[in-house]
């Protein structure tokens, strides 16, 4: 049992994984308390994981009248939050009720705020940020007198809100979203997320209403949740919003605020309209390279116009290398017969960034550009850290079907 406690405390969820078909007590106790409670403490969602799939049980009563998901809420871990609430082990109604209202008292208070309550100190607070690399999302971990927290509270009242069917209302999630004023926070993404799946006309109007609003962040916040409502729900298949984007060109007419006016671009690309494509050519030479990359998205591949290829062809040698990179892809999915696209990809193939370089010589081999064999030395050695890039096969893929061209 002490080899259990001691790769949950490595954070190895494969070794636990292991100790627990081989028999080990997924609730082998660690100085009084299961080991599930070292990785909540430890925010280790994998390892927590592969103890709940060996039959940890996250409703344990422990001896301070906690549960393991309990002391997971009250640390405002999200993502563990959630995997213990969902696990094999179906929550109580009093439960469900428990871990709602302390989600929402953390929340409404405030991470801070409640902190200093539990603890009664004053002093102050750590404070490190603290990045999902895998989700992208981030949120602030705060810590005073040995006991630490983070500040994702928002995000467990959301999601468990949704999972548990309690349709909150629009604007409790806008104002619980601008508490974390920051698009890549997690409660922020986690608002997002959640309302940009009602599919309904009501949602879509009072999203769309608020870029009227003043305040740039309730237009930024809106922004990303209409680009949900077009794109739809994978999973279920609905998308009634697709060819609405056309929608909001009124409102892109008008935005001054270049990161809203990008977001807003993004969510418009989903649609064919002309008057997007019009609106995507008017900014090639804006001030925001944001919103420079999200032109070459406005204009139509299949019946691009000359003035339309034009922008695209001078943006690939933008200063900026977003906003080349996003011409890159753009022009790799093109297929007209144009030489001065295959001469701007070649260009590209010599650009610093190797990710550019990888998509130049990827579109080079999707226009069957013989070019693309030698300019394909010029990607280099790839970071081995780095998950493999299936662009980096289609030079093979190339040479593959001029062979079978040849042979037949």
């Amino acid at each position: 049992m002490e080899r259990l406690v001691e790769a949950v405390r490595r954070g190895d969820p494969d070794e636990v994984r292991d100790l627990l078909d081989d028999g080990a007590d997924p609730d082998t106790l660690a100085e009084g308390l299961p080991v599930l409670c070292l990785a909540v403490a430890a925010y280790d969602t994998p390892v927590a994981e592969a103890l709940l799939d060996g039959g940890a049980d996250p409703l344990r009563p422990l001896p301070d009248g906690s549960t393991p998901l309990t002391r997971a809420v009250d640390g405002g871990a999200h993502l563990l939050s959630y995997a213990l609430a969902t696990s094999r082990i179906p929550l109580s109604a009093p439960a469900r009720a428990d871990m709602l209202a302390r989600a929402r008292r953390w929340a409404e208070a405030g991470a801070e705020a409640e902190l200093r309550r539990i603890t009664g100190l004053t002093g102050p607070i750590e404070r490190i940020r603290v990045v999902d690399d895998e989700i992208g999302w981030w949120c602030e971990q705060l810590t005073l007198g040995g006991t630490t927290v983070r500040d994702e509270h928002g995000a467990i009242l959301t999601s468990m809100e949704q999972r548990y069917g309690i349709r909150t209302p629009f604007d409790e999630l806008v104002d619980r979203a601008l508490v974390h004023p920051d698009r890549g926070h997690v409660v922020w993404s986690d608002v997002v997320f959640t309302l940009g799946r009602r599919l309904d006309e009501e949602t879509w109007q009072w999203t769309r209403d608020l870029l009227n609003h003043p305040d740039r962040l309730h237009r930024l916040l809106a922004a990303e949740i209409l680009l949900f409502l077009i794109l739809g729900d994978p999973l279920k298949g609905g998308d009634p919003f697709w060819e609405r984007g056309r929608e909001l060109v009124p409102w892109a007419e008008q935005e001054e605020d270049p990161e809203v006016l990008a977001a807003l671009l993004n969510a418009m690309t989903h649609d064919s309209a002309p008057e997007i494509e019009a609106v995507g050519l008017s900014h090639l030479t804006h001030p925001d390279p944001r919103v420079r990359s999200r032109v070459p998205d406005t204009l139509e591949r299949s019946q691009v116009r000359p003035e339309g290829l034009a922008t695209v062809l001078t943006l690939a040698g933008d200063e900026d290398s977003g906003v080349r990179e996003a011409a890159c892809r753009w022009l790799g999915h093109y297929r007209g017969s144009e030489p001065e696209v295959g001469d701007a990809l070649v260009t590209l193939t010599h650009d610093e960034r190797q990710e550019i370089r990888i998509c130049a010589v990827s579109g080079l081999a999707y226009r069957d550009d013989p070019r693309c064999v030698k300019a394909e030395h010029r990607i280099g050695p790839r970071d081995p850290d780095q998950p493999f890039d299936e662009r980096l096969m289609d030079v093979w893929r190339y040479q593959r079907r001029r062979e079978d061209a040849e042979g037949s």
